[in-house]
């Protein structure tokens, strides 16, 4: 485990925008090295705010995007093309504006898919997805992400692993299948902490008084089963982005000054 690195913008706007030119850095420079960048989308207002900012970027033309890879870190266990869809909102707010290679983009399944209401089923597939996409270089059974992006909830949670449920104590399977969400809907399904883990870098965005406790209660050292964002990290580097109101509860101590 890495010691998290902050970086807290003035206000959201500036937060997504400057994420986003961080994003296409990441992204070009994985290209130039590798041939190819592996990215892990997340849904929710700052994750669809960083990729509305990544659209209206004159730099996004940059990126070769038929050589981008592009994973979700978690869905909502919906009917495809529903508009609560992490899918869904990420084709609104970028992807259908850009040139992407169809087979490059593995959304997590549907429920009106193959394994119908069955989302153990579907979290599987996800699962056996990703493993097939993990070469010897990655040493496990999912892909090494460049980058994996998680909005943190109000109450710690990241992807759709929350306080206390079984999906956040998982140490073996990459992909589950949630049940009992607090946050409707219910059924979702989620990468697990060890497939988070195995990212090159883990990105976890926070903006908004809303979040500031629980931004203040994940980096004071929480335990992750009470905190899942605590145990959001990846294998090089872990980064929070944040905007000083949901930076706003901790120590001045533990974040540089406004870098925007």
């Amino acid at each position: 485990m890495n010691t998290p690195q902050l970086v807290v913008h003035r206000d959201k706007e500036l937060m997504a925008q400057a994420a986003a030119a961080r994003l296409i850095t990441k992204i070009v420079d994985a290209q130039a090295s590798r041939g190819y960048a592996s990215i892990v989308l997340t849904g929710g207002r700052n994750g669809n705010g960083l990729l509305a900012a990544l659209a209206a970027a004159p730099a996004r033309d940059a990126v070769d995007w038929t050589r981008l890879d592009l994973w979700w870190g978690d869905e909502r266990y919906l009917p495809e093309g529903d508009p609560d869809r992490n899918d869904t909102q990420a084709r609104a707010a970028l992807l259908d504006a850009v040139p992407l290679d169809p087979a490059r983009v593995h959304p997590m399944p549907a429920s009106d898919g193959p394994h119908g209401a069955d989302v153990e089923a579907a979290a599987e597939s996800y699962a056996a997805e990703l493993a097939k996409a993990a070469g010897p270089e990655n040493h496990g059974p999912v892909p090494a992400f460049d980058v994996l992006m998680l909005g943190v909830g109000p109450d710690t949670h990241v992807a759709s692993l929350f306080p206390e449920l079984p999906a956040v104590r998982e140490t073996e399977r990459t992909v589950v299948g949630v049940h009992g969400a607090p946050k409707p809907p219910p059924t979702r399904i989620s990468l697990t902490l060890p497939a988070i883990r195995s990212a090159r870098e883990v990105w976890l965005l926070a903006a908004g008084e809303d979040k500031a406790q629980a931004a203040a209660i994940a980096l004071s050292g929480a335990g992750e089963i009470q905190a899942p964002a605590a145990g959001a990290y990846g294998r090089s580097r872990t980064l929070w982005l944040l905007d000083a109101a949901a930076a706003s509860q901790l120590p001045r101590s533990l974040y540089p000054p406004a870098s925007a």
